[in-house]
């Protein structure tokens, strides 16, 4: 019998491209990759190890694929991602039923650990971080029409809360030639849509070319045919340049969109997190962003909860989210990581304290955004179709409102010729429901 290969990816759009590009490798190598790891011959788990949540959905589908390989089911189970190099040795100790341990920096020679495995080998690698494939050929995992254009990888800002630079290291980018080619052979395969990544996009090219390249790489990318939006998420405020305004204000391929993860907006709060700026300076830099760009859509996350975060504190945050409208926010309660700052601080608020301020901002939001649905009902809206609903009988898709994955859809009824996933399409809105917009694609 041929081997089959499946993959489970968790956690971030960077997690994905690490996965794409393992795919790759596999299917050039000969193994036959199938959809659904649980009919697999071998199931490699990219993890994510990012906070407390995301490291105990890893390890909850690690012990589902165990029991299939229990039952004969499956016969080895790889783990690797960021769950794998930060605990290294460890998960191995802990779940027995791995059959091989790889760090980001074997990602490369994932193949070698599969065929290791299949040799009934234990086998272990945790390489340089550094070895870690920026570049490379990828087995598109998402709907053919939208791809993640990963430019750099890697974390230099050391935020007091966050993980990553242990995990995935200092901040690297890809040089614009690979960048470019990348996105020409995604786009001649059917991509339309772009959405740039990075840990902090912004950086882009300051390791390498000893400025930000970000403007420069979202114009070439704009010269590209057939490309018709580019979207740009992971925005660190500080580095919100006239330069990077002005191109999207301009650049008619660019969509009106930008996801820039605050964290805070408490001037002592974002101190402790290592992180510049208060409510002032990101109020100025919101009101600049919308009076340049006055239909831009804006993203951030925030943390609640933060070690110390006083009663005086959230409600600044609280007030924060109610003055600045975001057209879209998720937020979330502090994980306290081990091995970060931020982890050790005093003052660590109870679970219950830290979730029920979360819960409080996500109810302001979502009347927000009720109130912003409403705002386009009878407005027509440019569509990316993204599939057909058979339960609601209407299909669905994207507007230039919307980062796929993470923000809410356009459902649509269609009276005249059926349209294909990945046109782009126009509705006319006519209702919302649970914040997902609702209406009737033009003839």
């Amino acid at each position: 019998m041929s081997i089959t290969v499946g993959f489970v990816s968790l956690g971030c759009a960077k997690n994905r491209v690490d996965c794409e590009m393992m795919m790759s490798k596999v299917r050039e190598y000969g193994y036959r990759i199938i959809e659904d790891a649980a009919q697999a011959s071998v199931a490699v788990i990219n993890t994510c190890g990012f906070i407390e949540s995301s490291k105990q959905e890893s390890i909850n589908e690690i012990l589902e694929l165990a029991k299939l390989k229990e039952e004969g089911k499956i016969k080895k189970i790889i783990v690797t991602g960021c769950l794998a190099q930060r605990y290294q040795h460890q998960i191995k100790e802990l779940i027995t039923e791995a059959d091989a341990v790889v760090g980001l920096g074997a990602n490369g020679d994932i193949c070698d650990a599969i065929d290791k495995a299949l040799e009934n080998e234990l086998f272990e690698s945790f390489p340089d971080i550094s070895l870690m494939p920026l570049d490379g050929k990828r087995v598109q995992s998402t709907l053919q029409h939208y791809a993640y254009l990963r430019v750099a990888d890697g974390c230099d800002n050391c935020c007091t809360y966050c993980a990553i630079p242990l995990i995935r290291g200092h901040f690297r980018s890809r040089t614009m030639e690979s960048i470019i080619e990348e996105a020409e052979y995604l786009v001649k395969n059917g991509v339309k849509e772009l959405n740039v990544i990075a840990q902090d996009t912004t950086r882009y090219g300051e390791d390498i070319y000893g400025k930000l390249m970000l403007p420069t790489l979202l114009k070439e990318l704009c010269k590209i045919e057939d490309l018709k939006w580019i979207r740009i998420l992971y925005c660190y405020p500080d580095r919100i340049t006239d330069e990077l305004i002005e191109t999207i204000k301009t650049e008619e391929k660019i969509v009106k969109y930008l996801d820039i993860p605050l964290q805070h907006c408490n001037g002592d709060v974002l101190s402790k997190m290592n992180r510049h700026g208060d409510k002032h300076s990101l109020t100025a830099l919101i009101t600049k962003l919308r009076k340049e760009i006055p239909d831009i859509t804006l993203r951030t996350t925030l943390i609640a909860g933060f070690p110390g975060e006083t009663e005086e504190q959230f409600a600044e945050l609280s007030q924060f989210v109610s003055d600045m409208k975001f057209e879209r926010l998720g937020c979330f309660a502090y994980s306290q990581e081990e091995d970060t700052p931020a982890g050790e601080y005093d003052n660590q608020l109870d679970e219950e304290v830290k979730a029920h301020r979360a819960q409080i901002i996500t109810e302001q939001q979502a009347i927000i955004m009720e109130k912003g649905c409403q705002k386009h009902i009878g407005k027509t809206l440019d569509v990316l179709v993204d599939g057909f609903d058979r339960y609601a009988e209407c299909y669905f898709g994207r507007s230039v409102l919307d980062a796929p994955e993470v923000d809410p859809c356009v459902f649509f009824t269609v009276t005249g010729d059926k349209p294909r996933q990945g046109d782009i399409v126009k509705v006319k809105i006519t209702d919302y429901l649970d914040c997902d917009l609702v209406g009737e694609m033009e003839a």
